[in-house]
């Protein structure tokens, strides 16, 4: 018999993965994995693996059955070992579309909270306190601002969709981009240095390589101009937290809004908790419940054609042949 498991997940339930598993005559699990050791526990003998955070490692890889596939439940893949996959044969998966718009909108709700500096006159005035307006000064036209798009995907186009009709300037980083496209919209692709230098306020849209390894850090702090923001919904790890705090304490900073870090959870005493510039949520720029069911349903959808042998719609990696493989994930 074939095994189908779930490692963690923060679904309501799991119907859609238990009928397919079902369908197929496959055995089902479900566990909320967080360990190596609990998740090479969870899919020993494994043939197709959906896993959310849970760590795919070598060791996890190697208690798969031969010709597993494994889908992620989201966009990136940088909590499993795609190299040590290629070498074992196992084919691995993303879903890369399923949330573009919530992720997108929850990019520009930080934007124009940070821009309108929302969060601190709320802060000031639930303390029981009142101000002048001008006492959050400079709040600037939106028609003055400069927005730097880092990565211009599908989440970083969609943003930009969104941004265009309140007037920001809008200006581009991204080697991959379709330079006509983006020219046609009316965004303008720059150098990196300039890109730093000319934006008020970056909004992050990449995955996490070692080249987009802290990309917003002190050295990137200090080209931007004085009480610039940053927004990141895409990686922890593409910024340096540490620089950010101290860019915050200078004013260099005038704000940012994190919905995602390096690690998750943010540590319980990390200083950029008690900052009132930062806007913090808890990794939640993905959800709603639309996105959700979406999710659900093109990673089964991902399954059903590993199961059948068919072409995988959202590949990530290369794996490399091994002696004795099956066609098809599932036997």
């Amino acid at each position: 018999m074939s095994i189908v498991v779930v490692t963690d997940h923060i679904f309501a339930g799991l119907d859609r993965e238990r009928e397919f598993a079902e369908r197929h005559g496959a055995e089902f699990r479900s566990r909320q994995c967080v360990t190596e050791e609990e998740t090479i526990d969870a899919v020993r003998g494994a043939n197709i693996v959906f896993v959310n955070f849970a760590p795919i490692t070598p060791a996890v890889l190697d208690a798969l059955a031969p010709g597993a596939v494994i889908i992620r439940y989201g966009v990136g893949w940088d909590n499993v070992d795609i190299e040590a996959a290629n070498a074992r044969g196992i084919s691995v998966c993303n879903v890369p579309d399923y949330g573009t718009t919530t992720v997108a909108d929850h990019a520009v709700s930080l934007t124009l909270m940070l821009l309108r500096r929302l969060h601190q006159f709320n802060e000031v005035i639930s303390g029981g306190s009142w101000l002048k307006p001008a006492d959050q000064a400079p709040i600037l036209e939106f028609s003055e601002v400069t927005i730097g798009l880092f990565g211009t995907g599908r989440i970083g186009f969609t943003v930009a969709e969104r941004l265009r009709g309140f007037g920001f300037t809008l200006v581009a980083y991204d080697p991959f981009a379709d330079k006509d496209r983006l020219r046609d919209f009316g965004i303008e692709q720059v150098e990196l240095d300039e890109f730093w230098r000319r934006s008020n306020l970056v909004t992050l849209h990449a995955p996490a390589t070692p080249e987009t390894y802290q990309a917003v850090n002190a050295e990137s702090i200090a080209k931007m101009p004085q009480g610039a923001y940053i927004v990141n919904t895409a990686r922890g790890a593409l910024v340096d937290l540490d620089a950010v705090v101290d860019g915050l304490r200078s004013g260099k900073l005038a704000g940012v809004g994190l919905d995602v870090f390096d690690p998750e959870p943010l540590p319980e005493q990390h200083p950029i908790r008690s900052i009132s510039g930062a806007i913090l949520t808890p990794h939640a720029a993905f959800y709603s419940e639309s996105s959700m069911q979406k999710l659900q349903s093109l990673a089964v959808e991902e399954a059903e054609r590993a199961q059948t042998g068919a072409e995988l719609r959202c590949r990530v990696n290369n794996p490399r042949p091994t002696a004795g493989l099956s066609e098809g994930a599932v036997a």
